[in-house]
């Protein structure tokens, strides 16, 4: 791939990072430091940069608390503490800070402000099963969940009713002080009652539904969740529940933020940008065969013969695991992308988690470019063999293609651009 395009797409990338990094986004929406004390909560793999940049904003204030983030994306903070903790796959160091966490709500007055800070990841790192369960139990049916490809809904819905924290129940421990809670969106509608599994805001969700996502996606083990599931005792807290403190909620960074930073990013250096949305979701080997479809059309009418587009898109895709590689829903995307495209003159593609992870793996991402699959057949790699074996991870590694950028300490879900055409 030529060094403009490629510095081109690792720049855009970087660009709609920094667009809904805490440092950027926290501060605006904070109201005026309060005299009395405040509590800061949260969860989430961008909690930590969050909560510094609460203290950077209230130096003066009143601060105390505590939250939880993945290992690696801590934050230097000196008022609240941080805990990292395990993710995707929740750990004993979650457990415990999920319970402390809880028991901390649960001791603030009436005249205290609880801020609460929360992003996605928090589902796995704010783990407290719910009475009766254990960590193992929760640990198995994420997994299975995970696996089946199942949407990051379906999996929420589960995981707020195997939880004694999830689905508006930190909420109700913190009640009666006044609740602030400032979110940064990955997932797909900016729904906030989904991002981490909803601790601070009412569910909607049911017992049954839960019950009904486990048939659907053919989970039966272990027994225990099985079994609690069916027994459906102390449901969430539901919209309008009196139980529940006076609440504030603001989604202070999304997918779309980012999306447009990068378009200002590519019109400022002479490509024409073309938002496709923040929405994508399903399978990502199907995402990236549409993709190419789409690509393969604005070819063949000519569309970027005259000036190159970048084609930018975000959302939350999945990969349903039947084979024995590694990878992510991002490097999955890319694979199908190049399969599909082959070798089609003048496109290349970013595709990465703005978290930094693509999955459970150590990169955001991958590129690809005209000349992927061409480079791949001539160290031995079959595409179509290693996307059946669900091995993209592997595939772009031999290639030196994968995109490894560190913990970036924000979280808005996926971010692709595919550019048409060679940049000025």
């Amino acid at each position: 791939m030529p060094d403009n395009a490629k510095g081109l797409l690792e720049t855009m990338f970087a660009a709609a990072v920094e667009a809904v990094s805490p440092e950027r986004v926290v501060a605006p929406h904070l109201p005026p430091a309060p005299a009395g004390r405040v509590l800061v909560l949260g969860a989430g793999k961008a909690s930590a940069a969050m909560a510094e940049a609460v203290e950077r904003a209230w130096p003066r204030a009143d601060l105390h608390g505590l939250v939880v983030t993945r290992h690696g994306h801590g934050a230097p903070c000196r008022k609240i503490e941080i805990v990292e903790a395990g993710h995707p796959l929740p750990d004993a160091a979650g457990e415990t800070a999920a319970r402390r966490v809880l028991a901390l709500a649960a001791a603030a007055g009436p005249d205290d402000l609880v801020l609460a800070l929360i992003s996605g990841g928090g589902s796995s790192l704010l783990t407290l099963p719910a009475p009766g369960l254990t960590l193992e139990d929760k640990r198995a049916v994420n997994l299975a969940l995970l696996r089946s490809g199942a949407p990051i809904g379906e999996i929420n819905c589960v995981r707020k009713h195997l939880s004694a924290v999830k689905g508006g129940r930190l909420a109700l421990a913190a009640a009666p002080a006044r609740l602030l809670t400032l979110i940064i969106s990955d997932v797909v509608g900016d729904d906030p009652a989904l991002v981490a599994s909803g601790p601070t805001l009412a569910d909607s969700t049911t017992f049954a539904e839960a019950r009904a996502v486990l048939v659907k996606r053919g989970i039966d083990q272990p027994p225990a969740v099985v079994a609690h599931l069916r027994a459906a005792h102390d449901e969430t807290p539901k919209p309008g529940d009196r139980r529940l403190g006076p609440s504030t909620t603001i989604t202070v960074a999304t997918a779309a933020m980012a999306l447009e930073a990068a378009a200002i990013f590519a019109r400022a250096r002479g490509v024409t940008p073309t938002l496709l949305g923040a929405a994508i979701e399903g399978e990502a080997r199907e995402a990236g065969r549409a993709m190419a479809e789409q690509v393969l059309a604005i070819i063949r009418g000519g569309g970027a013969r005259d000036s190159p587009r970048v084609l930018l898109s975000g959302g939350e895709t999945t990969v349903t695991v039947r084979g024995r590689g590694r990878g992510g829903p991002n490097t999955e995307f890319q694979l199908a992308l190049a399969v599909e495209l082959d070798g089609a003159p003048g496109v290349r593609a970013i595709a990465c988690d703005t978290d930094g992870v693509d999955g459970s793996e150590n990169n955001a991402g991958a590129l690809i470019g005209d000349d992927t699959l061409t480079r791949a057949r001539a160290r031995g790699l079959d595409p179509r063999q290693r996307l059946a074996d669900n091995d993209s991870h592997g595939f772009f590694a031999a290639l030196g293609d994968l995109v490894i950028t560190g913990p970036t300490r924000t979280n808005v879900s996926d971010f692709r651009a595919v550019l048409i055409g060679t940049p000025p």
